[in-house]
């Protein structure tokens, strides 16, 4: 699964059989705020939602950001996954 970053419109996506999967996050240059995470019903169960928060903390490290968990999904994902605990603003 190739997850890609739309820097220009703060966004990671990945076309499942055709299915857009997206997370949009908003960014002041120190902090990424997750903000939505959606994945259609259609495709849901094959953890397409984690990778798409696993490539935004990833994008973040890489970055030098920090994180803020607003969507749900992101602040549970990031609960069983402390290795990422370390960039939650």
């Amino acid at each position: 699964m190739h997850v890609s970053h739309d820097a220009a419109r703060k966004r990671f996506e990945v076309i499942v059989d055709d299915q857009v999967c997206e997370l949009d996050y908003r960014d002041d240059g120190r902090t990424m705020t997750i903000t939505h995470t959606g994945v259609p019903s259609a495709v849901g169960g094959r953890g397409i939602a984690g990778a798409l928060v696993q490539a935004a903390f990833d994008w973040a490290r890489g970055a030098k950001r920090k994180v803020v968990p607003a969507c749900s999904y992101a602040a549970q994902w990031v609960r069983k996954h402390p290795e990422f605990a370390d960039l939650v603003a």
